[in-house]
């Protein structure tokens, strides 16, 4: 494990959590906000967990996820787009808590937390048994 991959991999992650808290809590008005919690904590936690575990047990696995620059351009695009819409999706859960727009029974909340983890640990089982999976399309030496 580098000190330097370390590093990049914290900064990363403060910078992700402090944006996001941002574009969820901003639009919101207030940090009473308890689904923006909970999304923030079922999205990070098993984020830092996974990264973690990376880091002891894969650390050039690690490298490759943090290295978020596509090389090709229609690919590139793809990328910037599915960017704005998530951004896009944080900002307006905000807004929804504010105004009121859309309010959800309890249930749809539960059962979306489920869905969410479970998808994160097949995430996990994929980043086990594919240790070439990159953020880039690219193909690695000794790549099977």
């Amino acid at each position: 494990m580098s000190k330097k991959l370390f590093l990049q991999a914290i900064v990363k992650f403060v910078l992700g959590v402090l944006l996001v808290g941002l574009l969820v809590f901003l639009p919101a008005g207030t940090l009473y906000f308890f689904h923006g919690w909970l999304f923030m904590g079922i999205l990070f936690i098993p984020m830092f967990v996974a990264g973690l575990v990376m880091m002891a047990k894969n650390p050039k696995l690690l490298e490759s996820r943090l290295n978020a620059k596509e090389k090709q351009m229609d690919q590139s695009l793809v990328v910037k787009l599915s960017g704005l819409m998530f951004l896009a999706g944080f900002i307006v859960a905000g807004l929804d808590f504010r105004f009121g727009w859309f309010p959800l029974p309890k249930s749809v909340s539960i059962g979306a937390t489920v869905v969410f983890l479970a998808a994160y640990v097949l995430y996990a089982e994929v980043l086990r048994e594919n240790t070439y999976l990159s953020r880039t399309i690219e193909v690695q030496e000794n790549q099977r």
